[in-house]
């Protein structure tokens, strides 16, 4: 009965549970009081202290409070605290949740004393080979307890904080807070935490050092040289080939992974609490010094750390006869700055390998996840351990020791192996489980139920669990892992763990230190039960690293070392995997830190990949301005110089000097002499491979419920640097008026596109989205981000520099060319007209461009057009009556002279014809081209709309036809009737005007113009030239333009083309009939070239016939014209 009550009834094993889990859950809400610098971050306000613990009035106040504290003396002093009581209200308020925190604190402390008295009665029996969770639990609860106070004694404020909210009390309720004197004695107390601890632990030191020097079987063992785990090939799977397929198997299953970090802190802080078995216990002392000479500084809790040597020194200053033990720690700390530093850089150099090769055959043969699940746990723990030993050490590095020790460049590769071998686990978790779920079965379950048989002793309540044990085993089957069902095994584990407790009371029955076999079992059908229902939480007791949460500083600095070296870039995804861990340090005592760590991991995943894709676009950027110079090598302009040498060869002159240097001809680069010589460019792939492969690694990753894609990122700055590209690639210069040649630029971009498809080697992303959305964005005014592209530039420059030029007499158009040419003048312009016009230029520009790109270059050209025929129209009006007259009159040689006499600002009407004229030429140009790229790209879509436009009735209805017509224009398909000048010439309409009226403004345009032809006789510049099919001042583009300009205004007008421009050819012909009977040779010096524009207009239009023109303008009269322009011709070239 006695043994009942001091065992099953005391419940230790639930109590160290709930105390443990409630011991970090007040460490983070303490750690986050301290944090916050005075006033805790997750707590309250984050911006900002209460008012009254920085108001400048109040400062006395509670300096008062402060100094007299616990015991304040409100009465006799209330001229002191007078100031606070307006503010004693919002005092309460806002201190109420941090108070009872430290209310909180003092009875977590209360549990716990209570239970080490309970422990210390029981004399519970610890070892952690054997009782494992039960020595741990009361290991990490010690600590635990230790560290929350010593993490109270850090807050500064903690007088002041507790102390004004007990004032607030007492003025508000007329006594103090019922918990207010303990809780001031206590903060009192504990000023000096490790120094009171250690008269508090006096009575529990026995238990506390037994468990303790349990850990001599353990802890050395862990605490090994590089050198050691490599002569004892530790984590080799492939060393023993032989026993590859057998289980890994140990006494101390859950000792292989525990933390080494976790065991240094049990043991540095447990013997300062115990300090006493120093001097009586070699194996406490050794242990120690082991310890000591480990680390320099060890974890409290996150990154705050605790500085055990000085510490230590201190508290034994004080103590009679320990100057021995003070020696010891002073040696230890030399031994710790002089050689941890080398041996935990060796360590994570050995485990760089080790994890590598684990993970690569791992990856070959999940299988062995299976026998060899320890050594993968194992090592996850040996590299976590090795990580937090950097991260502390290098934040708190020692002034006088070389800090090279403390920085790691290759440290990603190691975390980078952690990830491997976690993605690894979770992802062939199943196979583990089949694995586990028949070891259970078919191997533990009978040898547990012999050793429970062969037990001498077992009482009926330890019958009864072992029994239950054996039962749960013997139940599974492979069945449940293939139907997937959910195993919980935490009841068992539970059940162990009250038997631990149960069996190592010092009155027990059945004793566990008798039956040490049975524990060790016992802990490793644990550890297989883990391996079936516990995986993640195995991963994260094994390999957590949130604590980089808490260094990001340290974090980021470790990101960029790893970019800024090539072979280390590949593994720089683990640090936006390691973002994935941070959430798992959350506690639910501390549910508002969950948002301010859930932020940081956000921040720094959406950094760290940022960061990736940014680096992975430079490298791009540098390939592709690499093939750019060598596609611009293979351009034609580059080969003159070798035709140029070839042909003086031939013909053996001499030129140039001597000494120059060959020109080295394109694909010299790839010649290589040996496999040594590295270029530029073979430097920049590899890096390039290095970074995809990090980039390519996962396709998405989860943090705090958000979902991050690494790739997306990659295709977003490659988009917007693409995008830059071309447009910088134009070469644009809005001072100098300077553009790049289409077909330059075309090389260019198809030189940056091949680099681009590449990628897709790299990295699975759809580039080819990358090219729709950013070609696509280009075929536009404007990009989405509002920025010019080259389809605004490009056709900026063909219209305020080229066309410019061409109103101003410097170019000219040549037919016979297709193409703009410059024309010889006084300034010479910076650019050659044909390098940019003619039919190759032209097609460049519609591949770049696109069909929307060349609409719009037809819109801003018709918009022009549409700005000429206003000002035409505003001319007609102005001679209005003398038209009207000459339209009727053009039978009457006499009167028609007479009217002419009286027409204004007849030069103007042809020049702005002939500009329109001209832009309709170089529109012509441009849909020829247009049509000529579709052709190849879309040649069976480009010929159904031919035929569909070539097919339509002509009876059919103007709406139809337009649309029908709109289609053929944006095909680059010519039209009887041009869409574009259509909608543009008839956003014109005057509200003020009658349609009527407009009508006959129109059919007067057309007069105006056709009695205006023969005052170009006059001009020295309207001779025709045969070899350029046209006239030097562009009146040839007077065709296109009268044709054009009439099809357009009488479709808008309703009227008929035909009869319009029967009419025009009547009076036009009567015009010019009347110039042959001139004598004057300065107004007919050019007669017969003027003459060729009748024909030029009929052979351009769709609407006259040659018929038509015969019976207005004989024939012979176009015959001896045409004659006399080649003679004249001839004899001008002689």
């Amino acid at each position: 009965m006695s043994r009942a009550v001091m065992s099953s009834q005391q419940k230790i094993a639930e109590k160290l549970t709930i105390l443990n889990d409630r011991g970090v859950g007040m460490l983070t809400r303490i750690y986050n009081i301290k944090k916050q610098g005075q006033v805790w971050k997750a707590c309250g306000d984050p911006k900002a202290k209460p008012s009254y613990l920085i108001d400048k009035n109040l400062e006395s106040a509670v300096k008062y409070i402060v100094k007299k504290f616990p015991v304040v003396d409100t009465r006799n002093n209330s001229q002191q605290l007078s100031q606070l009581h307006k503010e004693k209200q919002e005092i309460l308020k806002n201190l109420a949740l941090y108070y009872f925190t430290f209310v909180d604190v003092m009875e977590f402390k209360d549990h716990v004393s209570e239970l080490l008295n309970t422990i210390d009665a029981c004399q519970v029996f610890f070892d952690i080979t054997v009782n494992f969770d039960l020595t741990k639990n009361y290991l990490d609860l010690v600590v635990t307890y230790t560290t929350l106070m010593i993490m109270v004694s850090r807050i500064e404020e903690r007088k002041a904080i507790v102390g004004l909210y007990n004032y607030a009390h007492e003025m508000l309720h007329g006594a103090s807070d019922r918990e207010y004197p303990r809780l001031g004695q206590m903060i009192v107390d504990y000023e000096n935490p490790l120094k009171k601890m250690m008269e508090e632990f006096v009575p529990h030191s026995k238990s506390l050092s037994d468990a303790l020097i349990s850990l001599q079987m353990v802890y050395p063992r862990r605490n090994l040289s590089a050198e050691q785990w490599r002569n004892a090939q530790l984590l080799s799977l492939i060393s023993a080939p032989s026993t590859m397929l057998n289980p890994a198997q140990s006494d101390t299953m859950p000792c292989e992974y525990l933390s080494l970090d976790a065991m240094e802190k049990w043991i540095v802080l447990g013997f300062i609490l115990c300090h006493g078995n120093l001097n009586s216990d070699t194996a406490a002392l050794n242990l120690w010094k082991i310890a000591l000479q480990s680390s320099s500084c060890l974890a409290l809790f996150r990154d705050e750390v605790f500085h055990v040597h000085k510490v230590a020194e201190d508290l034994f200053m004080n103590i009679k006869g320990y100057n021995k033990r003070i020696a010891d720690i002073r040696e230890c700390r030399e031994t710790a700055l002089s050689h941890a530093g080398p041996l935990h850089r060796e360590r994570r150099k050995f485990l760089r390998s080790a994890l590598k090769e684990l993970a690569t055959v791992l990856a070959d043969q999940p299988g062995l996840l299976g026998p060899k699940a320890l050594f993968v746990f194992m090592a996850l723990s040996f590299a976590r351990d090795e990580i937090i030993w950097l991260l502390r050490h290098a934040d708190n590095i020692p002034r006088t020791r070389n800090s090279d020790d403390f920085i790691d460049k290759h440290i990603a590769e190691l975390i980078y192996y952690m990830e491997e071998l976690r993605a690894h686990v979770r992802k062939y978790g199943p196979v583990m489980q089949r694995y586990y779920v028949q070891y259970l079965s078919g191997f533990d379950a009978v040898v547990l139920n012999e050793l429970v048989q062969n037990l001498s002793v077992c009482p009926e309540d330890e019958s009864i669990i072992m029994s239950s044990f054996v039962n749960t085993m013997t139940s599974l089957s492979v069945k449940q892992v293939e139907d997937g069902e959910v195993f919980d095994f935490r009841g068992m584990r539970l059940d162990w763990f009250r038997l631990q407790a149960y069996t190592s009371v010092s009155k027990a029955s059945l004793n566990l230190s008798d039956h040490k076999e049975l524990g060790k079992m016992m802990n490793t059908i644990t550890f297989h039960t883990k391996m079936v229902d516990s995986l993640v939480e195995m991963l994260v007791e094994t390999s957590d690293l949130s604590i980089f949460c808490f260094y990001s500083r340290a974090f980021e600095k470790m990101f960029h070392q790893c970019l800024e070296l090539p072979s280390q870039s590949r593994y720089s995804i683990a640090f936006p995997l390691v973002c994935t861990h941070f959430m798992s340090c959350t506690h639910e005592l501390c549910p508002e830190e969950r948002h301010h760590i859930g932020d940081r991991s956000l921040s720094l995943c959406n950094m760290f990949l940022d960061e990736m894709a940014k680096q992975a676009r430079n490298l791009i950027t540098d390939i592709c301005t690499e093939q750019c110079t060598l596609s611009d090598q293979l351009l034609p302009k580059h080969c003159a110089k070798t035709i140029s040498q070839a042909v003086n060869k031939k013909s053996k002159k001499q030129t140039g000097k001597k000494g120059e240097p060959e020109r080295e001809k394109p694909g010299v680069e790839s010649m290589r002499k040996n496999r040594l010589l590295v270029t530029n460019l073979d430097k920049l792939h590899t890096a390039l491979s290095e970074l995809c492969f990090s980039i390519n690694y996962v396709p998405n990753l989860a943090v705090w419920e958000h979902t991050f894609t690494p790739r997306e990122y990659l295709t977003s700055h490659l988009e917007i640097r693409f995008t830059k590209s071309i447009v910088g690639m134009t070469m644009y210069n809005q001072a100098t008026q300077e553009i790049a040649k289409p077909s330059e630029l075309l090389t260019s971009v198809k030189a940056y596109m091949t680099v681009l498809q590449s990628i897709e080697n790299y990295v699975q992303i759809d580039i080819t989205r990358v090219f729709n959305n950013v070609l696509l964005q280009q075929t536009q005014h404007l990009d989405s981000h509002g920025e010019p592209t080259i389809t605004s530039l490009y056709t900026n420059w063909y219209l305020e520099t080229l066309l410019r030029q061409v109103s101003n007499g410097h170019i000219a158009y040549f037919p016979a060319m297709k193409a703009f040419v410059n024309l010889p003048t006084e300034s010479e312009l910076t650019f050659n007209a044909e390098e940019y016009s003619d039919i190759s230029e032209m097609r460049a520009l519609s591949e770049l461009l696109g069909p929307y790109g060349m609409k719009f270059l037809s819109e801003s050209l018709m918009w022009h057009i549409s700005s000429q025929v206003a000002e035409l129209k505003k001319l007609v009006v102005e001679n209005v009556d003398v038209l009207t007259q000459m339209r009727t009159s053009f039978d009457k040689p006499d009167q028609m002279a007479a009217l002419f006499k009286r027409l204004t600002s007849v030069d103007s009407v042809l020049k702005r014809m002939t500009i329109i004229g001209v832009i309709l030429s170089f529109r012509s140009l441009a849909q020829e081209a247009l049509r000529d790229v579709l052709s190849c790209h879309i040649p069976f879509l480009v010929s159904s709309v031919e035929d569909f436009k070539d097919h339509i009735p002509r009876e059919t209805d103007m709406k139809v036809a337009m649309n029908v017509y709109e289609l053929s224009s944006a095909s680059g398909l010519p039209c009887e009737i041009d869409p574009a000048l259509v909608v543009a010439l008839s956003s014109q309409k005057s509200e003020n005007i009658s349609p009527e009226e407009e009508y006959k403004i129109a059919c007067l345009l057309m007069v105006f113009v056709a009695v205006s032809l023969p005052t170009l006789a006059s001009n020295v510049m309207s001779q025709y030239s045969p070899a350029i099919e046209g006239h030097c001042n562009n009146i040839h583009c007077l065709a296109k333009a009268i044709n054009q300009i009439a099809a357009a205004l009488f479709t808008i007008h309703k009227g008929s083309i035909e009869d319009r421009l029967k009419e025009f050819l009547a009076l036009a012909s009567s015009s010019l009939l009347k110039i042959g009977q001139e004598t004057d040779k300065t107004t007919t010096r050019n007669r017969e070239s003027v003459y060729l524009l009748l024909d030029m207009i009929v052979q351009e239009s769709p609407f006259l016939t040659m018929d038509l023109l015969e019976s207005c303008f004989p024939y012979v009269l176009l015959r001896n014209a045409y004659h006399a322009v080649y003679k004249q011709s001839v004899t001008s070239s002689a």
